[in-house]
């Protein structure tokens, strides 16, 4: 029976060469990608910057509605179809999206090498990555065997593409896949697959290549009771984030360990967070996580 652990845990991003969390406070943060910097909005920094001047490239505005509306001031020239930037052995396109992020998320960086980790001598490892966004987390896991990365955007599949492209990885044994993450996974129990881990960074609210409707309290139980019937006592992990909803990361392993009772190893939840860069630099959370592990 996994163990579930209830002492919550942090899992901290570091900056790196091409990103850095500059600076955060009075509800927004400054951050470095590659040779620009942006500031966007960021409702968890209730402190005092620690900087007064924030000189950045754009900032985010945030609209006035509750949906997440709001676009992009430019004081300086920034490339409208993105830039290059390269974690580990991973390269990738940066750009101004609509929806206030740039194409991927930092607080990922050491979900990555966890999961890389958790790999460790399990060679091919099989892998499914869903709501897999632009990538950059197939392409790490591809270092240890065949990905199959899913997402319900067209405009995401192409873009993880062209980012296999860039990082050389084109060749990589990735299945690029244009779908709705619970009937894909649905239909995989069906056909009794198995995966040695699994990647689920759903969002509050989605829709299907074909208008298919996604809410995050209504469809998470039954995509992780799917999810686990993908695993088994072999495999070695499974990783949910859950970004921008009112939910604590102890209901998120509840819910883990009620579906992932019959297994052995061990439930973990708690924060992710990014900690600004320079000497006295704080930690800002960005998600809350769960996670089962098994690797023996």
């Amino acid at each position: 029976m996994a163990q579930l652990i209830e002492q919550p845990s942090l899992l901290t991003g570091e900056a790196w060469d091409d990103y850095g969390l500059v600076d955060s406070g009075h509800g927004r943060k400054i951050e470095r990608y590659g040779p620009y910097r942006f500031i966007r909005p960021e409702p968890q920094a209730m402190w005092q910057p620690r900087f007064e001047d924030w000189d950045a490239h754009g900032e985010f505005i945030p609209g006035s509605d509750e949906d997440g509306g709001g676009r992009w001031h430019y004081s300086k020239q920034v490339p409208e179809a993105g830039w290059p930037m390269k974690w580990r052995d991973v390269s990738f396109t940066a750009q101004c999206t609509p929806f206030r992020h740039l194409g991927f998320f930092p607080d990922m960086a050491p979900v990555w090498d966890w999961m890389r980790g958790q790999l460790d001598g399990k060679p091919d490892a099989e892998t499914l990555n869903l709501f897999g966004y632009t990538g950059v987390g197939s392409l790490a896991l591809s270092q240890c065997g065949k990905v199959t990365h899913v997402d319900a955007s067209k405009k995401s599949v192409a873009q993880a593409r062209e980012n296999a492209e860039l990082a050389g990885m084109a060749d990589r044994p990735v299945r690029w896949l244009v779908d709705d993450a619970a009937k894909f996974t649905a239909r995989e129990v069906r056909r009794e697959r198995r995966y040695d881990g699994i990647i689920l960074d759903p969002p509050k609210f989605g829709r299907g290549p074909k208008s298919e409707t996604w809410r995050l309290e209504e469809g998470l139980p039954d995509l992780v009771s799917d999810c686990r019937q993908l695993l088994d006592a072999d495999s070695r992990f499974l990783f949910l984030t859950v970004y921008a909803v009112r939910m604590s990361s102890l209901a998120l392993a509840g819910l883990l360990a009620e579906k992932f009772a019959d297994l052995p190893g061990t439930i973990e939840h708690g924060d992710l967070a990014v900690r600004e860069e320079g000497e006295g630099g704080r930690m800002l959370p960005t998600a809350i996580f769960a996670r089962w592990s098994n690797k023996g």
